[in-house]
């Protein structure tokens, strides 16, 4: 860190918290204040003496309120905050599209991308086999094995065009209301990986019995089979051996085709990245998040599209979205997923209020108001264009809103499903997480992570809180570097075999 730089960051001159770029000694002078007990990094400071029940803004909008009295200079954090007696139930603004602005002069970046026949682009080329229930994920698996190139490198040495065989499987698929609304959240999951175009072919596998039949799923789907969709069940087949050996001879059928496709330049319009944080602490909204805001807002320039999601960690910070939306229905329902949620945490004897996780805490987040003003910012400042229920095709440009929770892998799962072919995911604790098919650039919020756990990260956006580089800076640089890995430079989390295991479409109702 330069010696210039100061030991805090204040974010708002109106704020009643600093936050401390490295750890705090009792006595340190900050401002016009002297800091009373030890501050870890990431952590907050009063900048003024608090009344219990009053209101602390951090960003310049409310984090919660003051559950005793707090000094200035003191440790601001779960022994002082909370959400209040009303849980964070006060007057929001929603002001809906009164923050829209012009859109900004068209950009034409391009990159290095697979064109489809039907005119869409991908960003990787796989096979990927998924199964229709849970019954028969083993068998996907199996085959899924056999072109592994880490166990058995032979079986795709004659088809360097195919990034590889993926088996997509679940823990649902049966147990479940034969119309409700988990059957079809699952069925429009696994018909947007179908047809994702960073899968050249899918192999669907079904047990034969389930509730999530494969036929049904196809005609709600408005999907047929062909030579790039084929599907079969267990049952039919005659049993595991019989089906691992249809589904590898399928895929061998299938691998020349692929192995045809070729990069060509394409628009940077044709990038759809999925927005994800996950292992946030006290410097995400101030260093990754807002730094991949100013990519998003490069991005959405270059015609592409940004999805933010993660209803959950939105809450409390919707506000600052609707007053973004082109159009006053688009706010609306965002705020209508929010009563759906709270609705539902109800009847779930939960609660919105019940993040941060103890690792949000511990670096430094103490309430969903805070987090989830961090969050947004991954979204820029761009205009909100349109609203999507979880895993609905995306089709518009720009900046959207996907409804779902807040549990990374179900996310991203979501997204991917709407058509993202590229994520992009702050982290300040440290997270493990890819994605297929579509690769997944992992953001560092602070130069410790970076340095301590440099084999999972792509960007060290800690540069940022360090002095030595700027928010505009870092969101080119995580711009530049989402063309590259659109283009086919593999991300870390590539590089270590991530993305089967987090596949988890999000299950909803009672199992039966």
């Amino acid at each position: 860190m330069p010696t210039s730089t100061p030991p805090f960051i204040r974010l708002h001159a109106l704020d009643d918290v600093l936050i401390a770029r490295s750890q705090l000694l009792s006595g340190t002078p900050v401002e016009h204040i002297t800091v009373k007990g030890l501050i870890p990094p990431g952590h907050k400071i009063a900048t003024r003496a608090i009344a219990t029940g009053e209101p602390v803004r951090r960003y310049n909008q409310i984090i919660g309120f003051a559950s005793r009295p707090i000094a200035a200079g003191e440790h601001v954090h779960t022994q002082n905050l909370n959400m209040g007696p009303d849980k964070g139930d006060f007057a929001r603004d929603y002001a809906f599209g009164a923050d829209v602005k012009p859109e900004a002069p068209r950009l034409e970046a391009t990159f290095m991308g697979y064109q489809r026949a039907d005119g869409r682009v991908a960003t990787r080329n796989y096979i990927g086999i998924l199964s229709s229930v849970n019954c028969s994920a083993t068998a996907a698996r199996a085959i899924a094995d056999q072109f592994s190139r880490q166990t058995n490198p032979a079986a795709l040495a004659d088809f360097p065009h195919v990034d590889g065989v993926v088996a997509l499987t679940h823990g649902t698929g049966c147990g479940m209301d034969g119309e409700g609304l988990g059957l079809r959240l699952l069925e429009r999951t696994l018909a947007g990986y179908a047809t994702h175009p960073n899968f050249a072919a899918v192999l669907v596998i079904g047990l034969g019995c389930e509730g999530n039949q494969i036929s049904a799923w196809l005609a709600h789907s408005s999907l047929a089979e062909g030579d790039t969709l084929r599907t079969f069940n267990i049952q039919d087949t005659g049993g595991t051996r019989k089906t691992v050996a249809k589904g590898i001879a399928l895929v061998q059928a299938m691998l020349p085709k692929a192995n045809e496709a070729r990069r060509t330049p394409c628009s940077a319009a044709h990038i759809i990245i999925g927005l994800q944080c996950g292992g946030s602490d006290g410097y995400s909204g101030i260093s990754a998040n807002p730094a991949l805001g100013a990519a998003v807002d490069l991005l959405v320039a270059h015609g592409g599209t940004a999805i933010l999601s993660e209803t959950p960690e939105i809450y409390g910070a919707e506000h600052l979205l609707t007053r973004r939306a082109v159009q006053r229905e688009m706010g609306e329902k965002l705020i209508a997923r929010i009563k759906w949620w709270e609705h539902y945490t109800q009847i779930n004897e939960g609660e919105m209020n019940n993040n941060p996780s103890p690792g949000n805490k511990a670096g430094g987040l103490t309430t969903i108001l805070e987090k989830s003003l961090g969050a947004v910012a991954k979204g820029g400042t761009s205009n909100l264009q349109a609203v999507y229920e979880y895993a609905e095709p995306v089709t518009a440009h720009g900046f959207v809103y996907m409804d779902t929770p807040g549990y990374d892998p179900v996310s991203a799962t979501g997204q991917v499903a709407g058509g993202a072919n590229l994520i992009c995911f702050t982290t300040g604790r440290g997270s493990a997480y890819g994605c297929a098919p579509s690769p997944s650039l992992k953001l560092a919020t602070n130069s410790a992570l970076w340095h301590k756990q440099e084999d999972d990260m792509d960007i060290n956006c800690g540069e940022i809180i360090d002095g030595t580089s700027t928010v505009a800076t870092m969101g080119q640089r995580i711009f530049d570097a989402v063309l590259a890995t659109a283009s086919g430079t593999p991300s870390k989390s590539e590089r270590h075999g991530y993305g089967q295991n987090e596949f988890v479409p999000w299950q909803v109702g009672a199992v039966m």
